[in-house]
């Protein structure tokens, strides 16, 4: 009966009960062993919350806590100056005082885990012995270093001897939908603490977040005040409206920076800390993260205007230059600074004479700068205590890079191969080819959908695993030296995604951020002047529908006459935007805020979550006061769930490197009747003699050199498997293998010299077995696990690695070989590895004759003929493939450092042809980038760039870069794609 009651609730009432949730009812509640339901006697869920809110009135939904409700005034100019100004109200702003917050906040159980003492992050590299700073968190960064040393430097407070630390504040804010459908919105302003680590921060669970208020939008009610306002034409309303809006997010934040706060700001909170020590508390203001439109609103400047960046000075124009000397030169001086003097002036002119807000009169006073005349609150207010409005704003990989530019170059390829010759049937095979990318580890990469070119509904990781797998889809889709430009333009960019995303940055590799930028401005020039210039791009066929519906929607009411077919606009590669610009500021962020993670505007996406789950519990009456109640409720029983919740036990048997479940004996394997099972199949032909092998090898404890040790018959025979048994497991937990779904690894090269640092296998099974062994007479039980894999080797002839610009090229080693298949040992498996396959390179069976076998999946018959490894996939594959790896072995990082200045000479030269006089190159070819236009004379340079692409090319053939173990060298040059076997 129980169970019955159980799904018939499940299955009535709301419909926001599922199968997950049903379970956690059932695990964490029902069963959990402190429920008595006895406690539920006269239970009221309204008396519960209310008593959690301390609230005894249960007639109206009130916020919590002392939260604020109050209305902005707005003056709204007239175009007389014998006219006095309009007050215009705007309610319901709702808030929480900031010094309010951060008393809570220190009051709060997850105080105790707050760093009130930055400290300097050093990191002595063991492979040489220096030293260099390490940047990550924000309570490590030079910024708090540096507030902190200046708040050391102020007088102290008469009679007070407390210890003054700094509670760092990072605001996030925007706006979003609570519904699918609908207009129901709101514009959250959230507030972390960046005395708490980043990783608890970003987690949308732990109750890090703090709901501080909700702007309010402009009222429809103000566009009939505009328009019945005297002598005003249609534009001037629209001005007058944005200038309206811009007053009323300032007026907000005048607010919200009230006196309290400020003389907190100046003499700080004396406040009892977690460890049971009063101090004096000084909250400083770190980081503001939004998106372009919001930042514009803080900083006080138009919208894409003539010097669109809220942090300098650097005019639209100049933008064209990204990455040039004089670019980053600009970069480093030409820092925002208010024209305070100006601003009132035009404001003065605005509302004391007469003037319009958008007058020539006042344009002329704002002057350079794209200056609006509304007053910055943050410079006004805290400006005069040494704050830096515009060095909050800091940069957001979120949007202006996943969101942005990735966007950009994406949207541009598919404009690129729908001008080519069969461009339609071109399209349609990147599809498929996104859709043939394998997936990878439990969603770091997901399933592309069939039509990705359409890019319906794609969120900011989605154009994140697009970037990370392109090159490979994109191989061979452009002609000639176009295909070069475009693979070597991908790399570079998902080389300097993957550095600017780094979650611990040291000196090294912030100088090799700077130093990709670099290279990168180079390949986007060279793309835009050389790629771009050869084909005339128009609009895509979504862009074309969306532009006739808006036409559509102009004409209407107009007479059909007037309508007409439209044609497709012309669209050009565009370097000179704001987002492009941004590139250039990361390493000085990183350098004063620690990294990208810690200010990411993906924090505030998160947060976003809770609200629009709470959306649909609310009335849709006062839904601001609802919200913010659910969010407080959320954040109480998180923070109390976290604080009780008892460590997790891991598995029985667990060591540390991966995990093989020993008592999962469901699927025994009967070696025999495996090997009748797949007669004639290469991949098992030699399966007993290579499982007692490496048998033997295990157990006698020898080095990696000795893997393929071939060991007697006598002391094969030693080796008896009771039963002929051994037991499959359909996964090892250690970055998730599975033979099904994520089946290939890596793992440490065993040669004495490599030019590679890793060798690369795909997992055929995973096994666990008993073992005895008869050694001098007597028999001892031993447990061996062991991973029967396929081994892939490195193509000759195809160079790879930073400087080349190209993926490492993996292929099946030939079923010739007798070490194309054997056994690993688990324990040897750096990490799971992903692999891409080589398109271009088609399918085939030079590895594997044609047919079914137990190395094929889903019954296939053939193979790719190549695969690349993805390097880029995460940020810790990623490291493994320099050494700058901070806490990576110091003999894997000697080896990759070796492997990468092995490969570092047969590149160098090549790249500095390449990057010979680029600049005055870029500059001539640069003019009339402002509508995205370039230089078509390029028939020259595009010659000499393939003249150096075919010297390279010659130059490379018969080179080893991989696994050797004595295969002749002249059949492996026998073929086009050349490999390595074992």
């Amino acid at each position: 009966m129980t169970i019955y009651c159980l799904m018939t609730w499940m299955n009535s009432g709301s419909h926001q009960k599922s199968q997950t949730e049903v379970m956690h009812l059932v695990k964490n509640v029902i069963q959990a062993e402190d429920f008595d339901t006895k406690d539920l006697d006269d239970f009221s869920v309204r008396r519960c919350l209310c008593a959690l809110d301390n609230d005894t009135s249960q007639e109206t939904t009130n916020f919590p806590d002392d939260w604020v409700k109050t209305e902005v005034n707005l003056d709204i100019p007239m175009k007389s100056k014998d006219d006095q100004s309009i007050s215009f109200s705007v309610p319901g702003f709702h808030y929480w005082p900031l010094v309010a917050v951060i008393c809570a906040a220190f009051a709060d159980v997850q105080a105790n885990t707050f760093h009130l003492l930055p400290f300097k992050h050093l990191w002595k590299d063991p492979l040489d012995g220096h030293e260099e700073c390490v940047f990550d968190e924000v309570y490590s960064s030079n910024s708090w270093l540096q507030a902190q040393d200046d708040l050391q430097k102020q007088p102290k407070e008469p009679g007070c001897s407390l210890e003054r630390v700094i509670a760092g504040l990072m605001f996030f804010s925007d706006a979003t939908h609570l519904a699918n459908f609908g207009t129901a919105k709101a514009w959250p302003l959230y507030l972390y603490f960046g005395n708490l680590s980043k990783y608890a921060r970003s987690s949308p669970t732990s109750g890090a977040c703090h709901l501080v208020g909700f702007f309010p939008s402009l009222l429809d009610s103000i566009k009939d005040v505009l328009s019945n306002l005297p002598r005003i034409s249609k534009t001037g309303i629209l001005a007058l409206q944005t200038h309206c809006q811009r007053e009323l997010f300032q007026g907000c934040w005048n607010i919200l920076l009230d006196a309290e706060f400020i003389s907190a700001y100046r003499h700080g909170l004396v406040l009892r800390c977690p460890d049971g020590i009063s101090r004096r508390v000084f909250p400083r203001i770190f980081t503001y993260s939004a998106d372009y439109p919001e930042k514009v609103l803080i900083a006080t400047i138009k919208d894409m205007g003539s010097c669109p960046c809220p942090r300098c000075l650097i005019p639209k124009a100049s933008f064209a230059l990204l990455g040039l000397v004089r670019d980053i030169r600009d970069h480093l001086c030409k820092f925002r600074a208010y024209s305070l003097a100006n601003i009132t002036m035009a404001r003065k002119f605005i509302y004391a004479w007469g003037n319009t807000v958008d007058g020539l009169k006042v344009q002329a006073t704002l002057g350079e700068g794209s200056w609006v005349p509304t007053m910055n609150v943050f410079v006004e207010k805290l400006g005069p205590l040494g704050f830096d409005t515009f060095r909050m704003l800091v940069v957001d990989l979120m949007y202006e890079c996943e969101l942005g530019t990735r966007k950009v170059l994406f949207t541009h390829l598919i404009r690129l191969i729908y001008t080519l010759p069969g461009g339609n049937n071109l399209v349609a095979r990147l599809d498929q080819r996104f859709h043939q990318v394998l997936l990878y580890r439990n969603g770091v990469i997901r399933r592309f959908s069939n039509n990705m070119s359409e890019m319906k509904r794609l969120t900011a990781r989605d154009f994140e695993d697009i970037l990370q797998c392109a090159m490979p889809v994109f191989e061979g889709l452009f002609p000639g030296n176009h295909n070069a430009i475009v693979q070597s333009l991908l790399y570079r960019f998902v080389h300097w995604h993957a550095l600017a995303k780094l979650r611990m940055h040291s000196e090294t590799t912030l100088s090799t951020l700077d130093d990709t930028f670099k290279k990168l401005s180079h390949q986007l020039h060279q793309f835009r002047d050389f790629t771009c210039a050869a084909f005339t791009t128009t609009e895509l066929p979504k862009e074309k529908a969306a532009q006739e519906r808006r036409m559509a929607r102009e004409r209407s009411g107009f007479d059909d006459s007037c309508a007409g077919g439209s044609s497709q606009k012309v669209k050009k590669f565009n370097l000179s935007t704001y987002k492009f610009h941004a590139m250039g500021d990361y390493v000085q962020s990183i350098r004063l805020f620690g990294t990208t993670d810690s200010f990411t505007t993906q924090i505030g996406e998160l947060a976003h979550r809770a609200l629009k789950v709470f959306y649909p519990l609310t009335s849709k009456l006062n839904t601001s006061a609802q919200l913010a109640k659910h969010e407080r409720h959320r954040q109480t029983g998180q923070r109390s769930y976290t604080i009780a919740q008892a460590p997790i036990d891991l598995p029985a048997g667990f060591k540390g490197h991966h995990y093989i479940s020993k008592l999962s004996r469901h699927n025994p394997f009967h070696i025999f009747t495996f090997l009748q099972q797949h007669d004639n199949d290469p991949a098992v032909a030699l399966f007993i003699p290579k499982l007692k092998d490496h048998i033997l090898y295990r157990l006698q404890g020898l080095d990696v050199s000795h893997c393929d040790r071939i060991f007697t018959e006598n002391e094969c025979n030693t080796v008896i498997i009771p039963d002929n048994k051994i037991y499959s497991v359909q996964t090892m937990q250690y970055n998730v293998v599975n033979p099904q779904t994520h089946s290939d690894v890596m793992v440490l090269s065993g040669e004495t010299r490599p030019q590679h640092p890793y060798w690369y296998a795909r997992v055929l099974g995973i096994f666990h077995m008993d073992v005895l062994l008869n050694a001098e007479g007597s028999l001892k039980m031993h447990h061996i696990e062991a991973l029967y894999v396929i081994w892939l080797a490195l193509l000759t002839g195809h160079r790879s690695g930073m400087n080349c610009t190209r993926l490492p090229k993996v292929a099946f080693v030939k079923e010739a070989d007798c070490d194309a298949f054997g056994f690993l040992d688990p324990g040897q498996v750096i990490r799971s590895a992903h692999l891409i396959p080589a398109f271009a390179s088609g399918r085939g069976t030079s590895s594997l004759r044609h047919g079914k076998s137990f190395a094929r999946q889903n019954d296939e018959y053939d193979d790719w003929e190549a695969y690349y490894v993805s390097i880029f996939v995460d940020q810790d594959m990623f490291m493994h493939y320099t050494h700058c790896g901070i806490g990576h072995p110091t003999a894997l990082r000697k080896m990759t450092r070796d492997c990468a200045n092995a490969n570092l000479a047969d590149c160098s030269d090549s790249e500095n042809d390449r990057n010979e006089d680029w600049e005055s190159n870029i500059q001539h070819h640069g003019k009339g980038d402002d509508e995205g236009e370039g230089d078509n004379d390029n028939s020259e340079d595009e010659r000499d760039f393939e003249d150096r692409e075919k010297t390279e090319g010659d130059e490379d053939k018969g080179k080893d870069k991989g696994k050797d173990k004595g295969k002749d060298k002249d059949e492996l040059e026998e073929e086009d794609d050349d490999r390595l076997s074992f």
